[in-house]
């Protein structure tokens, strides 16, 4: 494995190497280079950012087939900024109160196994989540968790939005949610922020009817981590952008581009929005357009054909070893990359899975595995985010942690 120093090194930080995949609490992924060279590039000059916002919409319309752009501070503030345009639409006057919403429409539907720790961002803007359905699937009776007509019950003259999270088990499909949605006059938010690749993705929930799609920008994207992407109508994007841009401007001298902005539905300039904490830089808007033109351009298959390799030398090197039981899992609609699952028996092992994990967490440089499943006595290993120096180094510490 490389031995270089890093910077983190230099600042008496301990490295990590991910093989978890692409996980915020560790970095997301490693941003392109030719990315982080047109980051240093944009540092040297001023730019208009509503310019580079209409840029960056250009760019995005281009790649999604949506209306229109935006780019935000990471998928979460996307999804804000998302359901601030849901609930405020044109109207100046609720842009100022949010996420004060007497007598607004404020009321966003979701089904209840869509729910996760991300809907505070929803929830952030002055949204009320109107909670439906249940979890009936897992009872084994062939119910569904959430029925179209539950969701159609539930929309009301206080519903803004019905937010949807894309993944390969939710339940009804996107595209029946969007018919009932739209019958009712609604707009449908999707959070996709780690649904990519394949790419074709990109295009996928915008050709389903969505209103509003979001994505991570520093995850297989590799853009800065600092960046997410909103994608949908133009009247809703245009929404967005002006409860998010540095609004102390000057009435009669303000000429926002007309392609992100129209100035027509407007009665005025806005106060500061409530997105105005959840700007981006010109660094990182320059970073996501270039590296979302590199990502369009790039090949999936072969990219996936590298992380499929990678897990299979981890999965055939465990094999034998004792109280490990690894079982190679090709990448789907959920995992974009082929992973490892692994079952610990601690009686072989000698060490149970919460210990194994922490104790590689501990070393330095730190190991990140997949926690998610440790109820289950199960780690992953995902090879998205590790070089084939890393993946030998991982393997040979996961031989060596239960000696």
């Amino acid at each position: 494995m490389d031995e270089s120093t890093t910077i983190y090194e230099e600042l008496s930080v301990p490295r990590v190497i991910n093989a978890a995949s692409t996980k915020t609490r560790i970095g997301g992924s490693l941003i392109r280079p030719e990315a982080m060279s047109a980051m240093a590039r944009a540092s040297e000059s001023f730019v208009r950012i509503s310019d580079l916002q209409a840029r960056a919409s250009d760019l995005i319309r281009e790649v999604t087939g949506a209306e229109a752009g935006y780019v935000a501070c990471g998928a979460a503030a996307s999804m804000t900024l998302g359901t601030a345009a849901c609930i405020a639409g044109d109207d100046l006057g609720v842009m100022q109160r949010l996420p004060e919403t007497p007598d607004v429409a404020d009321e966003v539907v979701m089904p209840r196994t869509h729910r996760n720790g991300y809907d505070h961002a929803i929830r952030a803007a002055g949204a009320t989540i109107v909670d439906i359905g249940n979890n009936d699937n897992h009872l084994g009776t062939g119910s569904n968790n959430v029925e179209l007509w539950e969701i159609d019950d539930a929309i009301g003259e206080d519903t803004a939005a019905v937010a949807y999270m894309q993944k390969s088990y939710t339940q009804p499909d996107l595209a029946d949610v969007v018919g009932v949605a739209h019958e009712r006059g609604v707009p449908v938010l999707v959070d996709a922020a780690a649904e990519l690749p394949p790419t074709s993705n990109l295009e996928r929930f915008v050709d389903l009817g969505a209103d509003l799609v979001v994505f991570s920008g520093g995850k297989a994207i590799r853009g800065p981590q600092t960046t997410g992407v909103l994608a949908g109508r133009s009247d809703l994007i245009g929404s967005a952008a002006m409860q998010h841009l540095d609004m102390h401007v000057a009435e009669d001298v303000w000429e926002p581009p007309a392609d992100l902005i129209d100035l027509d539905r407007f009665g005025g300039v806005p106060r500061q929005g409530i997105g105005r904490h959840l700007k981006v830089g010109k660094e990182e808007l320059v970073g996501l357009i270039r590296a979302l033109e590199l990502f369009v351009e790039e090949d999936t298959a072969a990219r996936q054909a590298t992380w499929r390799e990678r897990a299979e030398y981890v999965a055939e090197a465990l094999a034998d070893a004792s109280g490990y039981d690894p079982e190679l899992r090709p990448g789907g609609k959920t995992d974009a990359a082929a992973s490892v699952w692994v079952d610990v028996d601690p009686a072989e092992a000698g060490i149970d899975v919460e210990t194994l994990v922490r104790d590689l967490r501990d070393e330095n440089p730190r190991i990140f595995v997949g926690p998610d499943h440790l109820e289950e006595s199960a780690f992953t290993v995902n090879p998205m985010c590790m070089t084939d120096d890393e993946t030998e180094y991982v393997t040979e510490r996961l031989l060596a942690v239960h000696e």
